[in-house]
């Protein structure tokens, strides 16, 4: 569904990514991880169109997307929740969530989308009309992810959802992914806690210094500690 072939990335004059190349099967869910600084943020963040100095290849669904413009790549099913959320501030709950529906024919069933994540996200059912900004870190990650699959993207770039969020609201979420996987809906996840993503995940890469330096199967992968202790470790 998705191949990254040869991509390379600068912020400035900084290569960041050196030859970056990667699969991703419909239906996957993959995990990526490495290091801090090691360019997983850059890789998802040259797929969904956000950086401006990119060289490569990006095929979605046999279709080349690099020359294409972030929203026209959300059009096409390619859906991103970046690390930061950005949540607009002054804006409800509701009103963050209609953002992820405003390019999506979706827009005319807003209140039945709006519903159905209310019961999917119990923790936002009853703050739909609450500003969104005065939520807890982890509601708010929530609030990003469903604004995020409101438009029934076929594949979702999830950028390290678990970052300062406490366990049980974790735990929660990675529920939903697992569950949003057996939907049929595609995921490309970096994750800090290697652990806990390997354990949902099909099959991980693991960058280190802007490339590829390992591949394989999660569980087998989740069973070496020498690979993680070696590229992952903080």
């Amino acid at each position: 569904m998705l191949q990254v072939k040869g991509l390379h990335a600068w912020y400035g004059t900084s290569h960041v990514l050196q030859g970056i190349d990667l699969e991703v099967a419909a239906g996957e869910l993959v995990c990526l991880v490495g290091r801090n600084g090691a360019g997983k943020t850059t890789t998802v963040k040259s797929v969904a169109g956000l950086l401006p100095k990119v060289q490569g290849s990006v095929v979605f669904e046999g279709r080349e997307i690099l020359g294409l413009p972030a929203h026209d790549r959300f059009g096409l099913g390619l859906a991103y929740v970046p690390e930061e959320r950005r949540i607009v501030p002054g804006l409800t709950v509701r009103e963050n969530i209609r953002l992820g529906l405003l390019a999506s024919p979706l827009r005319r069933r807003e209140a039945d989308v709006i519903d159905e994540l209310a019961q999917t996200f119990p923790r936002l059912k009853e703050r739909l009309d609450q500003q969104a900004i005065t939520m807890s870190g982890g509601e708010q990650q929530m609030l990003a992810i469903a604004r995020a699959v409101a438009s029934k993207p076929k594949f979702v770039l999830l950028d390290e959802p678990s970052e300062g969020i406490m366990p049980l609201l974790v735990e929660e979420m990675f529920q939903y992914f697992t569950a949003l996987k057996r939907s049929g809906v595609t995921i490309l996840l970096i994750e800090q806690n290697v652990e806990l993503a390997l354990r949902i995940a099909d099959r991980a890469y693991i960058l280190d210094q802007g490339q590829v330096v390992y591949t394989g199967a999660a569980d087998e992968m989740l069973a070496d500690e020498a690979i993680q202790e070696r590229y992952c470790a903080v």
